[in-house]
């Protein structure tokens, strides 16, 4: 088989770098080998997000540069994947004519398929796409989801796992139902043995993955799920070789007691949580279609840091959402004071095509957003300061993921802070490697430490 090589730029969420995973598989099988850039590629595959509109914006910007090459080198594929190549499907011709394939978000693992089809002379005017939303996960092969891949992992010791695939809360705002599809939950013995096979390769960090893993086996088509996700989760937690387990993303109005539950009971459950809230107002919630109310979430909260008083906790915040009044934004302020997150994710709302947010009136004026985003970063950078001092003159455990700037070693905790710290000269460290640090310095987005002299593996 001809070897050839394949660059791979993905944008957007976990669920996106896990596609890239299987793509880089897939490509492997079909004989690629990794290029470092683009230049030499014979092969340039983006994988997309079109969850927000800035970041639908970067593709089509990047698609736009990658014409000249095309020009250089007429021989050289070019494909797009992920949610905007779901939801533009065949008009990414009309606007992009240099692109050479299109797959749709249900289709990434007819890739293969679709190169032996361009390879054997597809006419240009009718490039191969793949765009229907019929989603289906091939049952677990070891050949196919994780065989030896030529393609490097920054983390070797870590993987995302698929669990289930699309989202039936149809959000006003979001896209994800359109894109990603209705619910479909993967067979409990497959999500098994793919980790029990990770594991044999040495991956001992999993994150189970799903636009809403709370919502696991109870709603599928095709086949009939026995247990729900917190069934999932100790089923998971039991297989040897696991050290460190996570999970994402969860939606509040399904986060159940037994849940949040296992964070108290599963030792390798690590104390973080990514709980997304998007607005702090009661009022913008039912707007955004949500199903909770504030005083729901905080309870939650509440039980969570009953059950797990370590965890550290995420959510995700849209700001300028149509119809929000200086009163809502305030609302979601006095959130962000009371629950004091770790970090969060904040983005001014935008338009996404074929959601209902985007027909509604009252939009909110863009140097309004651009005024109350910078108010609340701010003041989430002042709190995840705070929060990360701390931790000052604790001992954590970290797992090693590289060497960054001014040769010091980087790597994160259970609470998935990044933590860096100099090399230990009598113990040099690679990637996977577990020691404990001494934290002497907090910033708003990371520690810094030095190793302390108990050094047991985490």
């Amino acid at each position: 088989m001809k070897q050839r090589t394949a660059y791979i730029k993905t944008f957007g969420c976990q669920m996106n770098e896990r596609d890239s995973e299987i793509i880089e598989q897939l490509l492997s099988t079909s004989g690629f080998i990794p290029s470092p850039d683009v230049d030499n590629a014979d092969l340039i595959f983006i994988n997309t997000c079109s969850i927000r509109a800035k970041a639908e914006h970067k593709v089509y910007s990047l698609l736009g540069q990658l014409r000249q090459y095309k020009l250089r080198n007429p021989k050289v594929l070019i494909g797009v994947a992920g949610c905007v190549a779901q939801q533009e499907g065949e008009k990414i011709f009309q606007r992009m004519p240099h692109v050479d394939m299109v797959i749709g978000t249900q289709q990434i693992y007819q890739i293969p398929e679709l190169i032996q089809q361009l390879d054997a002379g597809v006419d240009r005017l009718k490039p191969a796409v793949r765009i229907e939303s019929s989603f289906n996960i091939p049952p677990f092969q070891k050949q196919s989801d994780f065989s030896p891949s030529s393609f490097p992992s920054p983390s070797a010791f870590k993987k995302f796992v698929t669990i289930m695939q699309g989202c039936n809360n149809y959000c006003s705002y979001c896209v994800v139902p359109y894109t990603r599809g209705n619910e479909v939950s993967r067979p409990v013995e497959d999500i098994l043995a793919e980790i029990r096979y990770m594991v044999t390769k040495g991956i001992y960090e999993i994150t189970l993955l799903g636009q809403n893993v709370n919502s696991y086996g109870k709603t599928n088509p095709v086949a009939d799920i026995p247990v729900h996700f917190a069934g999932l989760l100790r089923q998971v937690a039991d297989i040897p070789g696991i050290k460190r387990l996570r999970f994402t993303t969860s939606n509040p109005k399904d986060l159940t007691d037994e849940l949040m539950r296992c964070f108290s009971e599963i030792d390798t459950l690590c104390p973080q949580f990514h709980l997304p809230v998007q607005s702090g107002s009661d009022h913008i919630l039912k707007l955004m279609n949500r199903k909770y109310t504030i005083a729901d979430y905080l309870n939650k909260v509440e039980t969570l840091r009953k059950y797990q008083p370590a965890i550290a906790l995420s959510t995700d915040i849209i700001i300028g959402f149509p119809g929000e009044t200086e009163e809502d934004f305030e609302q979601t302020m006095t959130l962000l004071n009371s629950v004091r997150y770790h970090s969060s994710f904040s983005f001014k709302y935008s338009d996404r095509p074929g959601t209902r947010s985007a027909s509604f009136s009252n939009k909110v004026d863009e140097e309004v957003k651009s005024a109350r985003l910078a108010c609340f970063q701010s003041r989430q950078d002042e709190i995840s300061l705070e929060r990360n001092r701390e931790y000052l003159k604790s001992i954590v455990d970290v797992i090693v993921e590289g060497t960054g700037k001014n040769n010091l070693l980087f790597g994160r905790t259970p609470t998935n802070h990044i933590v860096h710290f100099p090399p230990v000269e009598e113990t040099p460290l690679k990637a996977g490697d577990g020691i404990k640090v001494r934290i002497t310095k907090a910033g708003q987005h990371s520690l810094t430490g030095k190793a302390s002299g108990d050094n047991d593996t985490p």
